[in-house]
């Protein structure tokens, strides 16, 4: 809950960053990216894991008229556990992209859900194995329009029921072309 909170707040902060010129930019109707950075556990995870990694792909189509867009993710996450061993948290999204229109820096709103894949090792309350399960995220970031593409930080709850909630927020840096 507290992790969730601290994205709401990042949000919040990021979305009323005063941001200068009155030009805005276009979107590109489609964009492929690539995103990487650390993976925090949350909540039960957090007991028993460290802050790992996390690797995203990423497509994206925008609209030109219209603030909502769509990206579809396919992300990976590592955690090692404290006790030896790893957890490998795989995911396929369907997210809504609502961006805030800005000249230089464009704060956004981004929520989904989809195909998780948890490999977990035995013992740990959530299962063994690997386990297939629906899955969902919220959270926000910010994008910057350089030349020829745009680079963005974000971060994003992740919740996926495997016998207990896997919960964990990635916080990655990444571009979109």
């Amino acid at each position: 809950m507290r992790s969730l909170i601290v994205v709401a707040l990042a949000g919040v902060a990021l979305a009323s960053l005063p941001c200068g010129g009155s030009a805005q930019t276009v979107a590109k109707p489609v964009q492929f990216g690539i995103a990487a950075g650390a993976a925090t556990p949350t909540s039960n995870l957090s007991e028993v894991a460290n802050t790992g990694y996390n690797g995203t792909l990423a497509l994206g189509f925008n609209s030109a008229t219209f603030p909502l867009g769509l990206r579809i993710d396919a992300a990976h996450n590592h955690f090692g556990l404290k006790s030896g061993g790893d957890v490998h948290v795989s995911s396929l999204t369907g997210n809504a992209v609502y961006k805030i229109p800005r000249a230089t820096l464009s704060p956004y709103a981004i929520a989904g859900a989809g195909w998780y894949l948890a490999e977990v090792g035995p013992g740990l309350g959530f299962g063994n194995g690997s386990h297939n399960h629906f899955g969902w995220n919220v959270g926000g970031g910010i994008s910057m329009p350089l030349s020829g593409f745009d680079a963005f930080i974000e971060a994003r709850y992740n919740q996926v029921q495997v016998g207990e909630s896997l919960k964990f927020v990635p916080i990655t840096f990444g571009v979109m072309f």
